[in-house]
């Protein structure tokens, strides 16, 4: 084991530590817990009872991983053959009991969850997974491999993602959602399969998002879902009708590349 600085980490004498594991300062690693040869473990970062982190995986700094968790471990795909791939946990992340998030399949491919992240209890990231910053998963919420998630999304308890789903910037989805299409940015979502069910107006709001941006996506939002206008159709009269902003170009980057299609809007008669 390699501790940065020589500085005494915390390491409860039931731990398993392998001697190529890079440890820094300040860290806690509790009772049973494993930790792989190739595993970097950031300053600060507290790791709580029977955690296990293996393969070529790196752990940001003041994160909190909980009991049970298991991070790095080989993925659940058949097309995986043991080629050397990557985890990657941001800083100030906090994953609970029972989380799983796998290594990605493909030779020098890679997971990732950012940082300020909050994975409640038996969450699962698959392989290939990107997560951005301050996502919030909640309880047995899973995401299948190649699933992307944008900063600031919120996954329901025991939602369901499909893989290659993207989930957009500030969106919201409900709890118990079936999600086989993309979510646009800024919507919430929910349903089996989802659809969407209205502007995640709270999120943007808490989002510090400007006002004037805020009416811009609102605009940009009825276009795309009031107009009875094709995904292309709006895409344009987006372009030419809504002020350009940050968080418009955003949504428009995201309806140009949703190569599996989006969530449609809930009908009042559904």
């Amino acid at each position: 084991m390699n501790t940065d600085n020589k500085v005494i980490a915390y390491i409860h004498e039931t731990a398993v530590i392998a001697p190529g594991a890079r440890i820094a300062k300040n860290v806690e690693i509790g009772p049973y817990s494993v930790i792989g040869e190739n595993v970097e473990i950031g300053e600060g970062t507290k790791i709580g009872p029977h955690v296990v982190i293996h393969g070529w995986t790196q752990i940001g700094k003041d994160c909190r991983i909980f009991q049970g968790a298991s991070i790095g471990e080989e993925p659940q795909d058949l097309k995986f053959k043991g080629e050397k791939s990557y985890t990657f946990i941001g800083d100030r992340t906090t994953i609970r009991e029972g989380a799983t998030i796998h290594r990605a399949t493909g030779e020098g491919e890679e997971t990732r969850v950012g940082s300020d992240c909050l994975l409640m209890a038996l969450t699962h990231v698959a392989h290939n997974c990107v997560v951005g910053n301050h996502v919030i998963m909640s309880n047995l919420a899973s995401l299948a491999g190649h699933a992307i998630v944008e900063d600031r999304a919120v996954i329901g308890g025991m939602a369901g993602v499909h893989q290659f789903v993207k989930i957009g910037r500030n969106a919201m989805v409900g709890g118990m959602s079936k999600l086989t299409q993309d979510v646009v940015p800024y919507t919430i979502v929910d349903g089996r399969p989802a659809k969407v069910v209205g502007l995640n107006a709270v999120g943007i709001s808490r989002a510090g998002i400007p006002l004037e941006s805020r009416r811009n996506i609102k605009k940009a939002y009825k276009l795309l879902y009031r107009s009875g206008l094709s995904l292309q159709q709006a895409i344009a009269v987006i372009e030419q009708e809504v002020d350009s902003c940050e968080e418009v170009e955003h949504f428009l980057r995201f309806l140009r590349n949703a190569e599996r299609g989006i969530c449609r809007e809930r009908r009042e008669a559904e």
